[in-house]
């Protein structure tokens, strides 16, 4: 099982960047690789349960399920159900601390899955920088850098 963990530090305090990735279908907004989701079946976006599908700017569609979601926490956890990724067993949490020296938040985004162990570094730069890097470099810019 491989293990890909990135963590940052955005310019916004826990409560203010939580209410825009809380949103289990707000992926577009803050994610620049998607381009589109949408929440199966009509289910709410904060639904343990739900299962978004969304594609990708490059054409990759993907499904992912919401697994726990706390308010208190600031937390929730996914599974892949499909990709195109040659990976299974995929959970990941995203994660963030309130900061207590000024209105900053302490982000982690961490995954396990398995994979071919051909793959593995090329799956763990993608996802640990193409992905959770990236989403964590367009929240700063979207709250601003002090």
């Amino acid at each position: 099982m491989i293990r890909v963990y990135t963590s940052s530090v955005i310019d916004a305090s826990a409560d203010a960047v939580w209410g825009v990735i809380r949103d289990f279908n707000a992926l577009p907004s803050w994610l620049p690789i998607v381009m589109e989701s949408r929440i199966e079946d009509g289910q709410p976006a904060d639904k343990v349960g739900c299962v978004r599908a969304f594609r990708m700017r490059d054409g990759g569609r993907l499904r992912e399920q919401l697994l726990s979601l706390s308010d208190y926490d600031y937390q929730c956890v996914y599974s892949i159900l499909e990709s195109p990724m040659p990976l299974t067993n995929y959970v990941a949490t995203l994660k963030l601390t309130p900061v207590t020296d000024g209105q900053r938040a302490f982000a982690e985004w961490s995954a396990e899955f398995d994979c071919d162990p051909r793959d593995e570094r090329d799956l763990a730069r993608n996802i640990g920088q193409g992905v959770f890097q990236l989403g964590f470099d367009a929240l700063k810019q979207r709250f601003g850098r002090r």
